[in-house]
């Protein structure tokens, strides 16, 4: 089973068309890929995922660790036997929490460092005895210690101390049973002085040694062949815990290295040659959409583009929203994630499809409306009109208008999925786009 096969190079930029295949099914890329943060997109059932032709959702290691744990995850057969999930699954390495700096005072003491060390390469940051790290919009735990060994954080559920590590974040990620792992990283916040991103890439790089060297099997050497999946040893013991077990659920789990290097442009174009030398099954960019423009997120891609892997699939972490995705797949990206198109469903942010699809063709139209505003409450019409969706055939913006003002579960999960939906719908215009060499 190959893992990744282009199909179509696009004449006109680096987009392409491709297939990933795993276990729990085939992925057609360019693709969108939904956040499930803790194993489950939020407010939509399964069967919903189904109706939308949802290809490929992310799971986040660090809050299925924190809650079911890895026990459970174990003894269930990883989170596609207990949520009933039947398409493939990412899992993020947990390493994401790493990033950014206590909230006090940050931005502007980081402001203020930046302009008076830009010109110094040497400096060093001051000691900040507090971390906290944003999980993808979610929970804020604190991160106590970062050093060369990993990371050790207090959980926001019950407060318990977790430490992760390279290995330790594989075992987790066997337990989970996601067909795509992230290996484990050090993300660096934004602002960052090149001194510090420097050595943050420098130890995700030996990080992601540890992560091969640690899945490898005795039979398999560390660097396997790009077309080989990178197998866990199965009924490993987790790391750290010499009592607890985890069992491999899914036959084949392929891991991506991860490119690093802040906005620092010699940085990640140094990465982006060093994650690619490894022949991991596919590669991920990380450390973008962390408080930098759009325009820098884009520099940051661009750079590395001419370093990423042909024969490989690339993965964009956290970043889809609707221009980022149209700009972005031009330069090879095959997979994004984000949380956006659920996120602002549930504060009653509705995409317009026709709009949606315009941007491909160069239209920078408003493609958003808020349903909560009040010219909307009494409005019969469909919720959008060039929209063929289940919530679009079925429910007038009046309805949808009333769930949220009376905030009706109901109303988050009907918007989730028109977004959703449209997002489908965009990926596979985009996709039909590249096949006629037209992005």
């Amino acid at each position: 089973m190959s893992f990744f096969t282009v199909t179509h190079n696009s004449k006109k930029s680096r987009a392409r068309l491709g297939t990933i295949t795993t276990d729990h099914g085939t992925v057609q890329t360019p693709a969108f890929v939904p956040v499930g943060t803790k194993g489950t997109i939020k407010g939509l059932p399964q069967q919903f995922i189904s109706d939308l032709h949802i290809q490929l959702s992310f799971v986040n290691t660090y809050h299925l660790v924190t809650h079911p744990g890895v026990d459970v995850l174990s003894n269930a057969g990883g989170i596609h036997s207990m949520a009933n999930y039947s398409i493939p699954l990412m899992s993020d390495s947990g390493g994401f929490q790493v990033f950014s700096l206590a909230q006090r005072q940050r931005k502007e003491n980081d402001k203020l460092q930046m302009t008076n060390l830009k010109s110094n390469s040497n400096s060093q940051l001051p000691n900040n005895t507090k971390r906290t790290a944003g999980i993808r919009g979610d929970e804020e735990p604190l991160v106590e210690k970062i050093d060369e060994d990993g990371v050790t954080f207090r959980s926001v559920f019950d407060g318990q101390k977790i430490v992760f590590t390279p290995e330790s974040s594989m075992d987790f990620q066997v337990a989970i049973g996601a067909d795509i792992n992230m290996a484990f990283d050090e993300c660096t916040y934004y602002p960052a002085t090149h001194e510090y991103t420097k050595k943050a890439m420098e130890r995700t790089h030996r990080w992601l040694e540890r992560c091969i060297k640690h899945r490898a099997t005795d039979s398999v050497t560390a660097l396997l062949p790009a077309s080989a999946p990178l197998t866990f040893v199965k009924d490993a013991r987790v790391s750290g815990s010499p009592s607890a077990r985890v069992t491999c659920c899914t036959q084949n789990q392929y891991l991506y290295g991860i490119i690093q290097g802040g906005m620092y442009e010699d940085l990640r174009k140094k990465s982006a040659e060093f994650v690619a030398s490894l022949a991991t099954p596919g590669v991920a960019i990380g450390g973008v959409s962390v408080g930098e423009t759009k325009e820098e997120m884009r520099n940051q891609v661009a750079w590395v583009a001419p370093y990423l892997p042909s024969d490989r699939p690339v993965h964009l972490l956290g970043v889809g929203q609707v221009d980022d995705i149209v700009d972005l797949v031009k330069h090879g990206i095959d997979t994004f994630d984000c949380v956006e198109p659920t996120r602002v469903a549930r504060m009653g942010v509705v995409y317009r499809l026709k709009e949606v699809l315009a941007y491909c063709d160069g239209s920078h139209s408003p493609y958003e409306f808020e349903i909560t505003k009040n010219v909307y409450r009494a409005d019969l019409s469909k919720l959008d009109d060039t929209c063929t969706c289940m919530v679009c055939s079925t429910y007038t913006k009046a309805y949808i208008h009333h769930l949220f003002k009376q905030r009706e579960l109901l109303g988050y999960t009907l918007l989730s999925y028109h977004n959703l939906w449209v997002m489908e719908r965009l990926m596979e215009y985009i996709r039909n786009l590249i096949q006629s060499d037209r992005m």
